[in-house]
């Protein structure tokens, strides 16, 4: 079984900056791709970022492309989320997502995921 367990999420005055930590216990950890999503109140859940297994590339969605960074720490088996420049869209609840089994699906889709983390808030306001 897989488990993810986030951390790291607060609140910040715009401007300011938050990393967010998911930690992964599962079986060969660098066999997973990963992602972070965010839900806002009366909003679908949206992929923000990705990093893949192997070469770790890395996307991102328009709206936190420049001011988000994923990275993940194999020997930590976490993956983080460094996020820089938060405005106040970017209030929501934050999720980490990992799957082993890669499907034709974006990745900016919850289907393109099998576990999921219990979430941690984000709040941006002055």
């Amino acid at each position: 079984q897989v488990q993810l367990v986030e951390s790291g999420g607060g609140s910040r005055q715009p401007g300011g900056s938050l990393r967010l930590s998911c930690v992964v216990s599962a079986a060969r950890f660098e066999r997973y791709t990963f992602g972070w999503f965010r839900q806002a109140p009366g909003q679908e859940r949206e992929g923000i970022s990705t990093i893949a297994r192997s070469e770790g590339n890395t996307y991102y969605a328009d709206s936190v492309k420049g001011r988000f960074t994923i990275s993940k720490d194999n020997a930590k088996s976490t993956v983080y989320l460094q996020m820089n420049s938060l405005k106040p869209e970017d209030t929501a609840t934050y999720f980490c997502a990992t799957s082993e089994i890669q499907r034709g699906v974006s990745w900016r889709s919850t289907n393109a995921f099998d576990y999921w983390g219990q979430r941690t808030q984000v709040t941006v306001s002055s």
